[in-house]
């Protein structure tokens, strides 16, 4: 397909406005082999293929407008929402950023930037820079309202949690063991030991797996090991250690039924660490609860809370008391096999209080 209209980069607005996006990147293509297109050319070019759900070849075409025309914000600001729509947010930002260095009041990346900062869960960062847009700015107050959604839910955002894992996965084994004393994986392994001692060839699944710490230490007890976890990093990690039968990219909420039923009945869900990132825990535990065999179990860690529910604690991470565990464990369908004072982690060189709880489907 060619242009051979006067104004072909209208002439693809339009069609991109008019659900031709995959039509409007084939003339542009066409346009920019005749030697006949710009640094315009390539950002439209960009725009439509991001339109048509083509990110990967949109990645690469913005790739390349930047690489041309390094210091035009234009280029700089189609990379950007390019990234965004790849969920690479880190990156994203660090492009976004770097236009509003070179062009303080380019709004479009004012914009993008702010959405990019929601997407990660960052809801202060995203309405410091909304504030300074126009209250017009198309998108804007859909936004707001996602955002002031995010305040009142009663967990962790799951773009923060996907955010905060994806940058940390390759560094994320050395940071806990060693500086984090991280020990969830041996604390629910010892309480295993106490409440279901000698059981083995279980089905097993770990909730939040991350890089595989807790896995490997319960691949011995496990014939079938799964794990889901919400950061695609940190799953590939896992990935490559070859400890589980299955992986899966999920938030635990969301995903956990639809796990649940393709490999259940479990005689053994763990999850280390992991529902520090939730406040309300009722949705997690009935759905565990309809997948345990007959006496399996759900064997988990949390920080100690001091309130008789549960409350976010300054690091953004949940606290849960006991109290509400005990009220938890009734309301859920489980008998409480065991609940014991431990420290998951440590922060600054100090443990942080906490529980581990086994709960056994009554």
């Amino acid at each position: 397909m060619s242009f051979s209209a006067e104004d072909p980069i209208a002439r693809a607005e339009d069609m991109i406005a008019n659900g031709q996006a995959h039509q409007a990147a084939a003339g542009l293509r066409a346009l920019l082999a005749e030697g006949r297109g710009g640094a315009l050319t390539r950002v439209t070019l960009v725009t439509a293929l991001i339109e048509a759900g083509e990110i990967e070849a949109a990645l690469a075409e913005a790739r390349e407008a930047v690489s041309l025309n390094p210091g035009l914000p234009a280029v700089l600001v189609v990379l950007g929402r390019a990234l965004l729509a790849a969920e690479n947010l880190p990156a994203a930002i660090a492009e976004l950023q770097r236009t509003l260095r070179l062009d303080p009041t380019h709004d479009e990346a004012r914009f993008l930037t702010g959405r990019a900062w929601a997407e990660a869960g960052e809801v202060e960062k995203a309405l410091a820079v909304f504030a300074d847009l126009d209250p017009g700015t198309p998108g804007l107050n859909e936004w707001r309202a996602k955002l002031e959604a995010m305040q009142a839910a009663q967990r962790s955002d799951p773009g923060y949690v996907r955010h905060l894992f994806d940058q940390f996965s390759t560094d994320y084994d050395r940071r806990m063991r060693g500086e984090l004393g991280y020990a969830a994986p041996e604390i629910l392994s010892d309480l295993a030991g106490l409440v279901m001692p000698g059981r083995k060839n279980l089905n097993v699944l770990d909730l939040g797996c991350g890089t595989g710490l807790a896995g490997a230490v319960f691949r011995p007890q496990a014939k079938i090991l799964a794990g889901i976890d919400l950061s695609p990093a940190m799953i590939a990690q896992a990935r490559a250690k070859d400890i589980y039968d299955r992986l899966a990219v999920g938030d635990i909420e969301a995903a956990l039924p639809e796990t649940l039923q393709e490999g259940g009945p479990y005689d053994l869900v763990i999850a280390a660490d992991t529902l520090v990132y939730l406040g309300d825990l009722r949705q997690v535990m009935q759905a565990v609860r309809a997948s345990l065999s007959q006496d399996g179990y759900f064997l988990f860690t949390v920080e100690a809370g001091e309130a008789d529910g549960f409350a976010l604690g300054p690091k953004r991470r949940w606290r849960h008391s006991e109290a509400y565990l005990r009220e938890l464990a009734e309301e859920s369908g489980f008998a409480l096999a065991g609940l014991v004072a431990a420290a998951p982690r440590h922060e600054k060189g100090e443990p942080v209080a906490g529980f581990a709880a086994a709960f056994v489907a009554a």
